[in-house]
């Protein structure tokens, strides 16, 4: 049976939904959906303290880069005592998890077989299809990836057809990162557009803008919604004063209103995998929810 490694998450989650989860013999430090994958073993970890505030996590990373660093350290040791046949990795992000170029250099510390490397590279939806496709193909579940791919698409079109015909298309803030301050890019605006809504910063498949404050209160949106890369609703909460302590925070309209959502972007929009249609369902569920209801309030939303 072939031996799979997945160092980044949505891949992990791709390989799950394409019913390979029992091939994963190893995973990276963040890899943790399906649940039961967490007791594979694990070959990655991050070279800054994942526990402190949103600006110290930006510091040592900005550090770590700007040293010409990795942010994370693949353990070639492990690789070797797993005895992979496909490694699935990323380059679209060498924030977000371990890179190809961190895969090369522990393969070359590397005197066992030489596995097949898959490097995904997703910055907007049409790229996430790909990337599905690309790792049907070289686990060899290309009709399963045909029909997974059929499924996802087809809700997500569902709930765009539904959401267009509303009238209203508020103005809408994502809020990827809080200290300081980032909105959300890649596919994120095509979900806020495809929820019924009108991305007020993220222009589709470009990173993810630096933003001031005072650009912020320009935009003044009707709904922030706060989705930090790698935080869960728990975690955003316990940051909350990197927000709120600023004094335009109250200034603005979405504040006054009550439309400031927070959000599991861990689990969810930070993910460009299956769950990205579960993204798209709790946008739809927050920008209209006398038209939508999928039960995600209280798991992949709440209201600040």
């Amino acid at each position: 049976m072939q031996r799979i490694v997945s160092l980044i998450p949505s891949a992990t989650e791709i390989v799950g939904a394409l019913g390979c989860e029992d091939r994963v013999v190893g995973r990276s430090h963040e890899c943790d959906f399906p649940a039961s994958i967490v007791n594979r073993p694990v070959c990655t970890e991050p070279k800054f303290p994942v526990d402190g505030s949103s600006r110290e996590i930006n510091q040592h990373v900005k550090g770590l880069l700007r040293d010409a660093l990795s942010v994370y350290r693949v353990h070639p040791d492990i690789l070797k005592r797993l005895q992979p046949d496909l490694i699935v990795t990323q380059t679209q992000c060498e924030v977000c998890a371990v890179s190809f170029q961190d895969v090369q250099k522990a393969m070359a510390e590397w005197t066992g077989s030489k596995p097949t490397i898959v490097s995904l590279q997703t910055t907007d939806l049409s790229g996430v299809w790909e990337d599905i496709s690309k790792v049907a193909e070289a686990t060899g579940q290309v009709k399963q990836g045909t029909e997974l791919l059929h499924s996802l698409k087809s809700r997500m079109v569902a709930i765009a057809n539904q959401a267009r015909s509303i009238s209203h298309h508020p103005t809408v803030g994502c809020i990827e990162w809080m200290d300081p301050l980032m909105a959300s890019g890649n596919w994120m605006p095509e979900l806020v557009t495809m929820a019924g809504g009108q991305d007020v910063f993220g222009i589709r498949g470009d990173h993810a803008p630096w933003i001031t404050w005072e650009a912020l209160k320009d935009a003044d949106p009707e709904i922030i919604v706060v989705l930090p890369c790698g935080f869960s609703i728990q975690r955003t909460r316990e940051e909350l004063s990197s927000l709120t302590a600023n004094p335009l925070w109250t200034t603005l309209r979405a504040v006054h209103a009550g439309h400031v959502y927070l959000t599991d972007g861990n689990q969810f929009f930070n993910r460009p995998g299956p769950r990205l249609v579960e993204s798209l369902e709790i946008l739809a569920e927050i920008f209209h929810p006398s038209e939508f209801r999928f039960g995600q309030e209280g798991k992949g939303w709440e209201r600040m």
